[in-house]
């Protein structure tokens, strides 16, 4: 649990691409974690990286958090921020505990290929860190090329993750880190400890990949005096071969789930148990339950499994215990708009899709009725005039039913009493075919209740002329 100290978290994405259904993930489990414990949840949009940060992946972000309903408290963007920046930068060069490197990408290059050959990881060498001031001003002035390190002690680093317990790095293996290619485009490593530290961020959960970050981060909070937050690192998503997650396995952006018509609620049901489980490994989670729930400590330190079968399973379930009203809310934009979802429709196939981008192939038989082989009509071999026959009888059986008993539940119970038990299934087939056109659909009685009785009969005179 945290301490007294108020909490405060934040969600901090780049928009160098469209939103990470990982990256989803740690929004929710910083939202829920402000959420259930009174703190506040910032959003801050990391854009520094002026030539891969796009206005529509910033785009693709905030829809994408707006569509799981993770409200922000506070709103930052970086780019926005230069001034802040450029002020402990200064700051940090005029301390002396940050310099101005004069390397060439080629001699950092031939460096690394011999700290490598020698088996040594490769680090900067520090060949810059004793010119003076004077001297770094000098070669400024002529126009040399440079960047901005942090010197780095070669002491031990150490911090406790509240997920993976105490984690340490040599720091004589780390090498002065680049911090800004100049004062006015500082690096990532750089402006995250800035705005953490002017946020207030009293608890900083991200991404395991984010943990050879922390040391760097750390002994510039040291450097510049900072309070450290604590830190937490979510385990990796990974693919159902334990790979990291790719899209050779499954969609890994947040807006392909969208777009598929994936029902909101499942999918912040499914990332929630992606490294962290209720009491009980309950598998239906309601968002009360997971604000009340969620806690740091139960999250696992090893990789979630992406499990598409199970997000499958989810929506369905949350499909099947919709009304009918938020389903037909839902179904917009999945479907032309021309065409109206009836009760009989939704319940038909309510049971029946996983996500509503299945929806339009599922009911467009409602709507209009596909062509399809005499051939298909035919239940176990059954000749025309058998078919014919049975079509008939099924015809007449359809007609004797007024307009008010066209239900399911009742279409069901007639024809059934109607018909003998040995041989439903020469009558039941060719009118299911009839009404559908297809070898796979709802049932007969199903289709008829949502066809209503002129268009049912219709559709049986049709499959009599073939």
């Amino acid at each position: 649990m945290p301490d007294s100290k108020k909490v405060r978290v934040r969600f901090a994405p780049s928009p160098t691409g469209l939103l990470h259904i990982g990256s989803a993930r740690t929004a929710l489990f910083n939202w829920l974690f402000a959420r259930g414990n009174g703190g506040v949840y910032i959003l801050r949009i990391e854009d520094t990286d002026k030539e891969r940060s796009k206005k529509e992946h910033e785009e693709d972000i905030l829809s994408g958090l707006k569509w799981l309903g993770l409200d922000h408290d506070e709103f930052y963007r970086q780019s926005e921020r230069g001034d802040v920046y450029r002020k402990y930068l200064e700051q940090l060069l005029e301390e002396g505990r940050a310099y101005y490197c004069f390397c060439s990408k080629e001699k950092l290059q031939v460096e690394r290929e011999g700290m490598l050959a020698e088996g040594r990881a490769p680090k900067y060498s520090g060949t810059c860190r004793g010119i003076s001031k004077l001297e770094a001003q000098s070669k400024k002035d002529a126009g040399e090329e440079s960047v901005i390190r942090l010197k780095i002690p070669e002491t031990k680093i150490s911090f406790k993750d509240i997920i993976r317990g105490e984690i340490t790095f040599d720091g004589a293996l780390m090498g002065d880190s680049v911090i800004a290619k100049d004062l006015d485009n500082p690096l990532y490593n750089f402006v995250v400890v800035i705005d953490d530290f002017l946020a207030e961020i009293t608890h900083v959960i991200r991404g395991e990949d984010h943990i050879s970050n922390t040391p760097r981060q750390i002994a510039l909070m040291d450097a510049l005096g900072f309070e450290k937050p604590k830190f937490a690192h979510l385990p990796i998503i990974l693919n159902p071969d334990r790979s990291k997650m790719s899209k050779r396995f499954s969609d890994t952006a947040l807006r392909d789930y969208i777009d598929k018509g994936y029902v909101k609620e499942a999918v912040i049901n499914f990332i929630s148990l992606l490294g962290w489980h209720p009491e009980g490994d309950r598998e239906i989670v309601s968002i009360e339950d997971l604000i009340r729930e969620f806690s740091l400590e139960k999250v696992q330190k090893s990789g979630a499994v992406f499990n598409q079968e199970k997000l499958d399973w989810l929506s369905n379930l949350y499909i099947r215990q919709m009304d009918n009203k938020t389903f037909t809310d839902m179904a917009k934009g999945f479907i032309p708009d021309n065409w109206h979802l009836n009760e009989a429709i939704i319940n038909s196939v309510k049971e029946r899709i996983n996500r509503f981008g299945e929806l339009k192939e599922l009911i467009h038989f409602y709507f209009e009725l596909p062509e399809y082989a005499a051939e298909i009509l035919s239940w176990k071999g059954m000749d025309a005039d058998k078919i014919k026959e049975n079509l008939n009888k099924a015809k007449g059986m359809v007609e004797a039913i007024s307009e008010a008993e066209f239900k399911t539940e009742l279409l069901e119970k007639t024809i059934l009493t109607a018909l003998s038990s040995d041989n439903r299934g020469e009558v039941l087939w060719p009118l299911r075919v009839a009404l559908s056109g297809q070898k796979n659909s709802p049932g007969p009685f199903e289709i008829m209740a949502a066809l209503g009785k002129e268009e049912s009969l219709a559709r049986i005179d049709k499959a009599l002329v073939k």
